[in-house]
């Protein structure tokens, strides 16, 4: 329960108000619902989450549902909450002014929603949250419409889980188009080495090989994604050295599809040293980073990598010309999330879980019209030490 007094209109914030009403008003709205008995066993027999929210957008009212998100069943400890903070998003706590006060709150379908239905528009949006520690993802599909009780205006919101919707499409997509394009490729490369001419084997025998890797590469990493998301991925340690790790991702992209007519060189200044981490893991991040790079590059253009030590640990960098628009990125780390069509939006997203859950690291990026965007990993050299 947020016990607060109510925050001055001139808190900060950049987005919504970040005003809340005071919990003893909070109670008597509550009393409105909780006296309608007929209502109050209409709502809880939703199997969906419903949410009454006042005009400071603050739970007032939930059904029985809201009960799986808490850890004990007294529906009052979520009173004087916003949605964002039942849901443990990652964003809900880092002002003062909680849920739908930062600058990534623009970007929130649940804000959104929220804000149009005290309009007078019932509104459906979708919402993408990260839980904070956890970093599970949450697709979900939320519903505002707006209700007037007793002179009072308020919200109805009501929360479905679509995740599993969106990570079908995903794997849809993944499966139906890039696999099977991959598989094509591959078939058809293996019908032109068994009418090829002796001198051709060779260049046949080694697209072959890119290809049968290209497969390989991204049926494991869909299979290192679902097992991460599950917590069931295992980190396994080895030792190994950070420039041979990255010359040997730069290579494999270079004759990847992806690198077609374009660049990938390595900064001269980096770093060759030893580490001790997952290789798998870190491969697979540095891998969705150089890839990402290439996808947004032109062709001719060049993506850079390089690596540098910096206070016991290892920082990896891909840098390329492009920009991002500051709304999109706002959203980069966000499960579903992309700007290149439907059933993609895993890249970025298992950048961040891979490395911050199971690598113990940090993951980050900066993005302006006048230098590109860099995207860039940290890493303790032993990952040992930090278990």
């Amino acid at each position: 329960m947020r016990d607060e007094n109510i925050l001055p209109e001139t808190l900060a914030t950049q987005y919504a108000p970040a005003a809340r009403a005071p919990i003893s008003v909070i109670f008597e709205q509550n009393n409105i619902f909780n006296k309608n008995k007929l209502l109050c066993q209409v709502v809880d027999a939703v199997p969906e989450i419903i949410l009454i929210l006042n005009k400071e957008r603050q739970i007032i009212f939930a059904n029985h549902t809201v009960i799986s998100l808490l850890d004990s069943e007294d529906l009052k400890t979520v009173l004087g909450m916003r949605p964002g903070e039942l849901l443990n998003c990652e964003h809900s706590n880092p002002t003062a002014g909680g849920c739908g006060t930062t600058e990534f709150c623009q970007t929130c379908g649940a804000v959104n929603a929220i804000l149009a239905s005290q309009k007078g528009i019932a509104d459906v949006q979708e919402c993408r949250i990260t839980q904070k520690e956890s970093f599970d993802a949450l697709d979900l599909r939320v519903y505002a419409t707006p209700l007037k009780i007793e002179g009072n205006n308020f919200t109805i919101f009501s929360i479905s889980d679509i995740s599993h919707e969106k990570r079908r499409k995903i794997l849809e997509k993944i499966f139906l188009h890039d696999i099977i394009n991959t598989a094509g490729s591959l078939h058809g490369a293996a019908q032109l080495l068994m009418e090829a001419e002796p001198e051709q084997i060779m260049e046949y025998k080694e697209i072959i090989l890119h290809l049968s890797e290209s497969l390989l590469e991204e049926m494991a990493a869909q299979r290192e994604i679902a097992a991460a998301e599950a917590n069931e991925l295992k980190v396994e340690l080895n030792v190994f050295n950070s420039l041979e790790l990255l010359n040997e991702i730069s290579h494999f992209y270079s004759v990847h599809k992806q690198g077609e007519n374009k660049l990938i060189q390595i900064d001269s200044d980096s770093v060759d040293i030893t580490i001790r981490s997952d290789r798998v893991l870190m491969r697979r991040v540095l891998g969705n980073m150089i890839k990402n790079a290439l996808e947004a590059s032109q062709p001719g253009e060049a993506v850079t990598a390089g690596c540098r030590f910096q206070e016991s640990q290892v920082s990896f960098w891909i840098h390329n010309d492009s920009f991002i628009p500051r709304l999109d990125q706002l959203q980069i780390f966000r499960r579903s999330f992309t700007t290149r069509g439907t059933g993609r939006g895993i890249g970025t997203y298992s950048i961040k879980l891979l490395t911050e859950k199971y690598l113990k690291g940090k993951s980050s990026f900066i993005s302006s019209k006048e230098n590109g965007t860099i995207f860039t990993v940290t890493y303790p050299l032993d990952l040992l030490l930090t278990n």
